[in-house]
């Protein structure tokens, strides 16, 4: 698999959670009256970092074998 594919599928989880984040505030469902919304921030952007972390070590640990 060529190196460009695989630092794009590693970055796919990130970029999904950003576009959550997009979502969001595009929807009007993420104001700043939002209760917890540092807190939701940081779950969010955790789990597309962490999901993006997984699938690059993934991928890096296949190409080793």
């Amino acid at each position: 698999m060529p190196k460009f594919i695989k630092v794009v599928v590693a970055f796919t989880p990130w970029i999904i959670a950003m576009y959550v984040f997009y979502w969001l505030d595009s929807s009007g469902t993420w104001t700043s009256d939002t209760p917890h919304r540092g807190k939701i921030s940081v779950v969010i952007l955790g789990t597309g970092m962490a999901a993006s972390f997984i699938v690059h070590s993934y991928l890096s640990r296949r190409q080793n074998k």
